[in-house]
C-alpha cells in the first residue's frame, strides 16, 4: 500500500485591491483541482498583511507575523499597495514604504533569497514586439532578494530643512553572491536537460554556442566593487557547468536588449534592484504583468515557507470591478504546487490557462469569467 504524502498547509493572504479578486479564482481553481484529484493540502485565509488590517489595528499585520507564518509550507500573496478605488479620495492610503513593507520581512525573515521570475510568451498571449522570434521567449530572471540595494540601512539627517542628507547602503556579501550564482547555474542546467538536444542555442564569447546560458548583469563599469565581486564569484562558479554558456551585460544594456532581442536570453541573474526592473521589463515581453508569475524562495532549505505572488501590484483602478486578470495567480499557483510536490496538479493547471488563453483569442472577459474558462479546461 502507497504511503500517503503528508499534507502541506497553504496560507492565502489577498492582501490590498485586485488581490482580492485574483485571490479568489485561486482558491477556486485549487477546489477544482481537489475535487478532481484529492490534493495533499490544506489552506486557509489571512486577514493580513494589508491595508484594511493596518486601519483597524495600526499595522500591516500582527507583531508575531513571522512566527505565525513559520506552519505554513507555502504562503500565496495576492497583492499589496493602495486597495482602491481610485475613484475614492478619501480611502484608507498608507504610502509604499509601510504597505509593501511585509514584502521585505517575509523575504528577510524567512531568508527567501533568491526570487525567480519566468517569462515565457503563452500563445494566445499578447505580443508587444512585432518580430516573430518574440513568440520563442522563454527566459527565467533570477533576482537576489535578501541584500544588495533593498538592504535598507541609512537614513535622513536634518529632515525637511534645505540641508537634508539621504543616504541609502547597498551592502553585497559573497556567502550571497555565490549561492545566488550558483543556484542560477543549477537552474540553468535543469533547463538544458529538460530540452531535446540541438534545440536552443545561446551565444557564449567562450564555447561560441551552448545550449543553455546564463547572463550576469552588473553594472560594473560605474559600480566596480560589488560589480567587479559579482563577476568574480561568476567565473568561479561557471568554470563547475562546462556545459553551460556564460554571458555579462551591463543593466542598461541589458534593457536595450530585453526589447531588441529577448528570445537570446535564458537564465538571468541580478541583484537586488537591477532584478526588479529588468524583470518588470521581461513580464511585458511575456504578455504583461497580468500574466507574470514570481515566488520567492530559499533553494537550499525548506525549514521555512516559500513566499508566492503574481508580479502585478493591487491595481487601484480596476479594483472591485472584476476586470483583473487572474491568470498571473493562477501561473504563481502553479509555481506553488510545484513547491509543495503537487507538480501533476501544477502542468494540468498550466496547460489550463495556456488552453483558455488560445480559446479566449484576446476577448474582453471578467475575472469570474477568465476562472470558469480555466476550470473547464482542467
Amino acid at each position: 500500500m502507497a504511503e500517503q504524502a503528508a499534507i502541506k498547509k497553504i496560507a492565502l493572504m489577498p492582501g490590498d485591491g485586485i488581490g482580492h479578486e485574483v485571490m479568489a479564482a485561486a482558491e477556486a481553481v485549487l477546489l477544482a483541482l481537489h475535487a478532481s484529484e484529492p490534493l495533499p493540502l490544506e489552506w486557509e485565509t489571512l486577514a493580513w498583511p494589508s491595508t484594511g488590517w493596518h486601519q483597524q489595528h495600526a499595522e500591516m499585520m500582527p507583531a508575531d507575523a513571522l512566527e505565525q507564518v513559520q506552519r505554513y509550507d507555502a504562503l500565496l500573496l495576492g497583492a499589496l499597495g493602495d486597495p482602491g478605488p481610485a475613484s475614492d479620495p478619501q480611502r484608507y492610503r498608507l504610502p509604499d514604504s509601510i504597505s509593501l513593507a511585509p514584502l521585505l520581512t517575509f523575504r528577510k525573515g524567512l531568508q527567501l533569497w533568491a526570487c525567480e521570475r519566468p517569462a515565457r510568451l503563452l500563445p494566445g498571449a499578447p505580443q508587444y514586439l512585432a518580430d516573430p522570434r518574440a513568440a520563442e521567449v522563454d527566459m527565467l530572471v533570477i533576482r537576489e532578494n535578501s541584500e544588495g540595494e533593498y538592504v535598507n540601512q541609512g537614513g535622513r539627517l536634518n529632515r525637511g530643512t534645505p540641508q537634508e542628507v539621504a543616504t541609502q547602503l547597498e551592502v553585497f556579501t559573497r556567502h550571497g553572491t555565490e549561492r545566488l550564482i550558483r543556484h542560477a547555474f543549477r537552474r540553468a542546467q535543469a533547463r538544458l536537460d529538460a530540452r531535446p538536444r540541438g534545440s536552443k542555442a545561446f551565444f557564449c564569447a567562450e564555447k561560441g554556442t551552448a545550449g543553455a546560458q546564463v547572463c550576469l548583469i552588473t553594472k560594473r563599469n560605474a559600480q566596480p566593487f560589488w560589480g567587479d565581486m559579482y563577476t568574480e564569484v561568476f567565473a568561479e562558479v561557471a568554470s563547475e557547468f562546462p556545459e553551460i554558456g556564460v554571458h555579462h551585460e551591463l543593466v542598461d544594456a541589458a534593457c536595450m536588449k530585453f526589447v531588441q532581442s529577448p528570445w537570446a536570453f535564458d537564465v538571468v541573474v541580478a541583484s537586488n534592484l537591477h532584478g526588479d526592473i529588468l524583470t518588470d521589463l521581461a513580464a511585458v515581453l511575456s504578455g504583461g504583468l497580468g500574466l507574470a508569475p514570481s515566488c520567492n524562495i530559499n533553494p537550499d532549505s525548506r525549514d521555512m515557507p516559500a513566499l508566492f505572488e503574481p508580479t502585478h501590484g493591487s491595481a487601484p483602478d480596476i479594483a472591485g470591478q472584476g476586470k483583473a486578470n487572474p491568470a498571473a495567480m493562477l501561473l504563481t499557483t502553479a509555481m506553488m504546487l510545484d513547491w509543495v510536490g503537487c507538480a501533476q496538479a501544477a502542468e494540468r493547471l498550466r496547460m489550463a490557462v495556456a488552453k483558455d488563453l488560445v480559446t479566449a483569442a484576446g476577448a474582453q472577459r471578467t475575472c469570474q469569467e477568465v476562472t470558469a474558462g480555466v476550470i473547464a479546461g482542467l
